[in-house]
């Protein structure tokens, strides 16, 4: 699908890591992944990616890592 100046139309998409990424407007997101965004050109979807998607670690690696600091006996 394309917007009205002609290029090529995306959406904003995410997976169950937080890792975020665009997609074709259109088109069904891939097996794991939701919409998370907002739709518009690459340059606009790219802009809100950055603002978002502050931390590149996994959700998981950040969750293990907190309880990791939050454990009896962690190191401070």
């Amino acid at each position: 699908m394309t917007s009205e100046e002609g290029a090529m139309a995306f959406v904003v998409v995410a997976n169950q890591e937080d890792q975020y990424s665009i997609w074709p407007v259109g088109r069904e997101a891939p097996a794991g992944w939701r919409t998370a965004g907002p739709s518009g050109t690459r340059d606009q979807c790219l802009a809100y990616i950055a603002t978002q998607w502050t931390d590149l670690r996994p959700l998981s690696l950040r969750r293990q890592m907190e309880a990791d600091s939050a454990a009896p006996g962690a190191a401070e």
